[in-house]
């Protein structure tokens, strides 16, 4: 029996509800999952998602970047933090706070991010309203490293849903919120298990995680 290696020590990072968040702390709690959850940190007082992660024994900290005179001292705050709990991973989920070249280098490699679309198609903010005026036929979501330049980084993961000719943004983003909560805690498995690895800005893995099939639109 091949033994557990040490746990990945991964802090969230959220802005609101971290509805991702919780998918991620769900799948760290099986005993044979390599990450774990030490802490979650919100830029945002009032985040939602504060109140569930101290409902379910997640350490929690606030670090309010309108109390930080500078992009860079807000982040020196955070990085004092990440260090305090000695962190690993960062998970971003939901974190509406764009960051500086030297945060993103410092944790370059070890720091991912989840958009609400197929990278790098609709980067940037009203994805599912572009996709739906676009036409497209496929949207989903992606789990990728993050690099300086916003949705942009190495791709680890992609999941695919359906777009239907009744969609509105809203019950589009609800079936891509889903496989939003599904393909997460995959892709920071396969990173922090170290089977998911940067070669350049290309994601190599080293093992199939299983066999998802096609997915086809629409239907016939």
């Amino acid at each position: 029996m091949r033994a557990m290696t040490t746990k990945k020590r991964t802090a969230i990072l959220i802005s609101g509800r971290g509805s991702n968040m919780q998918a991620l702390a769900a799948a760290a709690c099986t005993a044979d999952y390599p990450a774990k959850i030490v802490l979650v940190i919100s830029n945002r007082p009032d985040a939602a998602g504060l109140q569930w992660a101290k409902a379910n024994g997640l350490a929690t900290l606030v670090i309010d970047h309108k109390a930080h005179a500078s992009r860079p001292a807000f982040e020196g705050a955070l990085q004092q933090a990440l260090d305090a709990a000695k962190v690993e991973l960062i998970a971003l989920a939901g974190f509406m706070r764009l960051m500086t070249p030297a945060f993103v280098e410092h944790w370059r490699d070890r720091m991912i991010n989840i958009h609400p679309s197929l990278l790098p198609s609709f980067k940037g903010l009203h994805t599912h309203e572009r996709a739906l005026e676009a036409g497209v036929r496929i949207a989903g979501c992606t789990v990728h490293f993050v690099r300086t330049e916003t949705d942009t980084g190495p791709i680890i993961a992609q999941a695919a849903v359906p777009v239907l000719s009744s969609d509105t943004a809203t019950t589009l983003a609800a079936r891509v919120l889903e496989a939003e909560h599904r393909i997460y805690p995959i892709a920071l498995m396969l990173v922090a298990s170290g089977r998911a690895r940067c070669e350049g800005e290309k994601v190599i893995i080293s093992e199939r995680v299983t066999d998802l099939g096609s997915l086809f639109s629409p239907g016939v």
